[in-house]
């Protein structure tokens, strides 16, 4: 660490408000993406919080989440700053809203969703020093995950001018581009992935937020002002918190505030938001095939097989995705995975929310 350094602590902000509905059947609004084991090694949300663990780095962490998750929230994490319950589902850019008023406004906040992935936690905290004197300077800090292939299904950072030895200033955000676009920005070096990952100080995101969108920022605040608090939980005012607007921090204040960086981070991410995602990631066999539970695999090659029960039999198949709970199955081609989330919506507009 530099020198001044080791008196700061930056207060991780976990987000954990999704569903991940493109890993359905698994993921479930009772049983969300963050509460799941998918690689063997813990649920995300534990996994995220592992990675913030380092007490001469972080304070205990401030986590946003439903209210119906508070008690498996609890459990699961034995270090807790606070738990703020949102009473609606409102995007990142209020939930951030809410942890940063519950803050001192000069903490530094790393702001990190609770069901990503990261393969080297210690570079991402290396990555996380790096911001650290911009985002005490005031600016917002972004990480840039290592563009590995040409992605449609994610956003992109464009990098500027250098500010610092792997820092630079953040030259403007793309949103999920076509084909021929991202394969561009691969090969061109200067795009990263959004990782929707923040450093900041919390005052700085608070007057970001005034500035570019304060029917938000007037709706957080009386949300807190009024929220009843017991112990760790804190109950944000319902009827204050839905009159916000629902918006991203991308596109609230990302996209338009002026002091914003980018520390590029090469540490292995993934957001696992697919299956295709969870096989780039998983342990798979000779012929590319990644099991968990029981199966029967004969002339059956790169399918993602998963079971919570029931044996599953694949002959002659390849590059499938099949799931089978205990009371679904899913069966998708594996460069389809990202319309799962259209059999979600189905089950919706049919009223079949027990299977949600």
């Amino acid at each position: 660490m530099s020198e001044g350094e080791d008196q700061v602590r930056v207060v991780p902000v976990i987000l954990s408000g999704g569903v991940g509905a493109r890993l359905w059947p698994l993921s479930r609004a009772a049983r969300p993406k963050q509460m799941l084991d998918l690689t063997g090694g813990g649920t995300m949300l534990a996994l995220t919080a592992a990675r913030v663990a380092d007490p001469g780095l972080f304070a205990a962490p401030i986590v946003v989440a439903g209210a119906d998750q508070a008690e498996a929230i609890m459990a699961e994490l034995g270090r807790l700053g606070a738990l703020i319950l949102e009473p609606a589902a409102r995007n990142t850019a209020p939930a951030i809203a809410l942890a940063a008023l519950a803050a001192d406004p000069d903490e530094l906040l790393l702001v990190l969703p609770s069901d990503h992935l990261v393969a080297d936690p210690s570079g991402f905290g290396a990555a996380v020093r790096a911001g650290l004197p911009f985002a005490k300077d005031g600016w917002i800090v972004t990480f840039g995950m290592k563009a590995e292939r040409a992605e449609t299904g994610y956003g992109y950072i464009e990098r500027g001018a250098a500010l610092a030895d792997g820092v630079f200033a953040a030259a403007r955000f793309v949103e999920k581009p076509d084909a021929a676009r991202a394969a561009a920005f691969v090969a061109g070096g200067r795009h990263d992935w959004n990782g929707g990952i923040f450093l900041m100080r919390a005052g700085a995101y608070l007057d970001a937020l005034r500035a570019h969108a304060p029917a938000m920022m007037d709706a957080a605040e009386t949300a807190m002002a009024d929220a009843r608090r017991e112990g760790v939980l804190i109950h944000p005012d319902a009827a204050a918190f839905r009159a916000s607007p629902a918006q991203s921090i991308d596109y609230a204040v990302m996209e338009k505030a002026e002091r914003i960086a980018v520390v590029p981070a090469d540490v292995g991410w993934s957001d696992v938001g697919s299956w295709q995602a969870l096989h780039d990631v998983s342990a798979r066999d000779a012929d590319g095939n990644a099991v968990v539970g029981e199966a029967i695999l004969i002339d059956a090659r790169g399918n993602l097989i998963r079971s919570d029960g029931p044996l599953v039999t694949a002959i002659g198949v390849e590059n499938l995705v099949i799931v089978a709970t205990a009371d679904a199955v899913l069966v998708v081609p594996r460069d389809q995975c990202q319309r799962v989330k259209e059999a979600v919506d189905r089950l919706k507009q049919e009223g079949r929310d027990q299977w949600t």
